[in-house]
């Protein structure tokens, strides 16, 4: 921490890994339960509110303009969204006091759209949330033509090739994380993104021609002259053992899930289902709410989020302008009309900071999160690349 810092007393450090949070001291009992290219996440206990949190750091949010830019959207967006299954924004701080000092950014948010395990977390009673808004998109924007950031493992393979795509392109990733829920194991885990797309179309099959003709010309070179793949059935993907099979309904279920898995795990995307039809899919729709599907989205602040560019000093000055001005709205990390809303909403909760995870089933390396895709390659499309 900074030496005016320590001579207020409002922070101390402690070891995370390989990493030092200097956290407000209100956050105790830190424990990492996540990390990536973007931020490592602990839990940690409130003592203010008395609940269990994850405080997120940002990996070095200012070395370059895109992870500024990333900072900035963010915490943009986590500050206007209010949904019971994405993280709900608590405290924003950095341990330095002045703009000139400022290079840590921690983020507190309440039980932790690159759409991955590691940015799914679960507690014990099958509550879910959805975390890490650096790479999401506001829907003012020109979908279809936004470069797309992803884990190569979860990456759709409209962005692969380097197609424009649009809003069910999450839908490939959902299916992916779905697919490793059941099996236990990455489904297409390409060592890089040539190897992602051999590994989709040996066990998906080898695309329509009506897919390759929309692809630009040296990609469709590439995909064409790759060997034919038949695919592999679904059922042999997920065979029933790999299911619950107690009763009627159990398998009645069973082959819905699949059925889902084999709709969202398309490589065309105009094939694939839709997000409205995965929302009345039979294998989910129990769970659907038109009233929270259907509401208003939220009040983005910034309306040029998007449009933005800004050199790494001006993303560095707009970042700190949001973290002062939620420090002079929330001078205790909420509202205090808001913190009743907070503790009541945690009350069924564990009161135990640790009873939150992710559903990763491996570490994300900060090589596997790139914007790649095959189109970036120059010369020949070959393996050697």
């Amino acid at each position: 921490a900074s030496d005016g810092c320590e001579t207020e007393g409002q922070f101390y450090s402690v070891q995370v890994g390989d990493s030092t949070f200097t956290v407000l001291k209100r956050y105790q009992q830190l424990r990492a339960i996540g990390s990536g290219a973007q931020g490592i996440v602990c839990s940690a206990m409130d003592t203010v509110l008395g609940i269990p949190v994850a405080v997120k750091k940002l990996c070095r949010p200012f070395q370059n303009q895109t992870h500024a830019k990333r900072a900035y959207r963010e915490l943009v967006l986590l500050k206007c969204v209010n949904h019971k299954n994405i993280i709900r924004l608590i405290n924003v701080f950095t341990p330095q006091k002045s703009l000139e000092e400022f290079q840590d950014l921690f983020i507190d948010f309440l039980s932790p759209q690159d759409l991955k395990p590691s940015n799914i977390v679960v507690k014990s009673d099958c509550t879910l949330k959805i975390l890490d808004f650096g790479l999401a998109r506001t829907a003012c924007t020109n979908f279809m033509m936004t470069p797309y950031v992803v884990t190569r493992y979860y990456r759709a393979p409209e962005v692969i090739l380097g197609m424009k795509y649009k809003e069910n392109v999450d839908l490939w990733s959902v299916g992916c994380i779905m697919a490793e829920m059941i099996s236990h194991k990455i489904l297409f885990p390409g060592k890089d993104y040539i190897d992602q797309w051999n590994k989709v179309i040996e066990v998906l099959g080898t695309p329509s021609l009506e897919f390759m003709n929309r692809l630009m010309e040296t990609v469709r070179n590439y995909v064409m002259n790759k060997p034919q793949y038949p695919g592999v059935s679904f059922a042999e993907l997920f065979p029933d053992w790999a299911f619950p099979s107690d009763s009627e309904h159990d398998k009645l279920k069973t082959g819905q899930a699949r059925d889902l898995l084999s709709k969202m795990l398309v490589i065309d995307p105009e094939c694939r289902i839709s997000v409205e039809e995965a929302l009345n899919h039979p294998y989910i729709h129990v769970w659907y709410d038109p009233a929270e599907a259907d509401a208003p989205p939220p009040q983005i602040s910034d309306k040029q989020l998007e449009e933005r560019e800004h050199t790494i000093e001006q993303w560095k000055e707009l970042i700190y302008e949001e973290v002062i001005d939620w420090e002079e709205r929330n001078k205790n990390g909420l509202m205090k009309e808001d913190c009743s809303d907070v503790v009541s909403g945690s009350a069924s909760q564990s009161s135990s900071a640790n009873d939150i995870s992710s559903m990763s089933t491996e570490h994300t390396l900060a090589s596997d999160t790139d914007s790649s895709s095959i189109d970036t390659l120059t010369g020949p499309l070959d393996e050697s690349q």
